[in-house]
């Protein structure tokens, strides 16, 4: 008998391909993580960088805006300096200019053909006289205005030309006329109101109820409950007409001195006779209301400005007799 072959037993298949496949698998996911890693990271630079340029660009921003107020500041600077120097230039021309003034002033009071000292005495004249009008006519201000003429006169006293000997009698006939003024009218008319003003209040109550003791007796009855007055009387008789009245009466006194006070003479008249008719309601007719009527008549009469015929005469011959010599 021949020998059968034993059975030979099927080759074993070794898990090799799916270790492969396995270890495949896991670098690639190794492989996708550390790509993803790089990639977020890479992301993450570039924010910074974008966040580190946007900071970057405010900071330039900044320092633009601080080198545009610094350029401004320089700007206004320079204009201020420039404006500075065009004042001291024009200071310099006018110091210039008042420096040959002064040297020609010099020049002529030292040329003894022009009689410097007396040149500058009529100058002083002059102004003390200018000064003297001015005192009066604007201000009404008599005392100022006569210490102004004295020292004028004292002023043209140490002139010895005889030429001038006419323009101090002139001025002594000047300065006796504002000596004779006594008061300045307008100060005058205004204490002649304020005096009138404090007799306002001594009006007199005109009483509504008197009856004669020697009436009939329904009229001495019923006078407490019947007011017979006449139809064209307009005295004011309660209180509160009585005070209207009152307060209608300083009002227009007041409106008066403003006038005198501003030289109006217009306005001064009409606020007085206006004045009048009030005092109708506050007096009744007799001889007070007369003479309140006249004192306020004579007060409107007044003269608020001055009258002197020969104010500025003197300085009018004064600059006469310089512009002819």
């Amino acid at each position: 008998m021949s020998a059968t072959p034993a059975p030979t037993r099927p080759p074993t298949r070794r898990p090799l391909g799916w270790v492969a496949w396995l270890v495949v698998v896991v670098l690639a996911l190794a492989a996708g993580a550390w790509g993803w890693t790089q990639w977020q990271a890479r992301n993450v630079r570039e924010r910074e960088q974008q966040l580190d340029a946007g900071q970057r660009l405010d900071a330039l921003e900044g320092r633009i805006d601080a080198i545009r107020r610094d350029q401004r500041s320089q700007l206004q600077r320079l204009q201020q300096a420039d404006a500075t120097n065009r004042v001291l230039r024009d200071e310099v021309l006018g110091i210039g200019q008042r420096s040959s003034l002064i040297e020609d002033t010099v020049s002529k009071l030292a040329d003894p053909d022009r009689h410097g000292e007396q040149a500058l005495r009529l100058d002083e004249a002059e102004l003390l006289l200018d000064m003297a009008q001015q005192r009066l006519l604007i201000a009404g201000d008599l005392e100022g205005a006569r210490r102004a003429y004295v020292l004028a006169g004292n002023v043209l006293d140490g002139i010895d030309d005889p030429a001038y000997l006419s323009l101090r009698q002139t001025l002594q006939q000047e300065r006796a006329g504002v000596d004779a003024l006594g008061v300045e009218p307008r100060v005058r008319a205004m204490a002649e109101l304020d005096a009138f003003a404090a007799t306002i209040s001594a009006a007199p109550i005109a009483s509504h109820s008197t009856v004669p003791v020697d009436a009939p007796w329904w009229r001495r009855a019923f006078a407490t409950l019947i007011d017979v007055q006449p139809s064209d009387r307009t005295v004011a008789v309660q209180p509160a007409d009585r005070i209207a009245a009152a307060s209608g009466l300083q009002l227009e006194i007041s409106l008066a001195r403003a006038a005198a006070e501003r030289r109006d003479d217009a306005g001064f008249r009409m606020a007085l006779q206006r004045a009048e008719g009030w005092m109708t309601r506050l007096w009744p007719p007799s001889p007070m209301l007369d003479k309140q009527r006249a004192t306020l008549r004579a007060i409107a009469a007044r003269d608020l400005s001055l009258s002197l015929p020969t104010l500025g005469s003197t300085l009018q011959q004064l600059r006469q007799l310089r512009a002819a010599g």
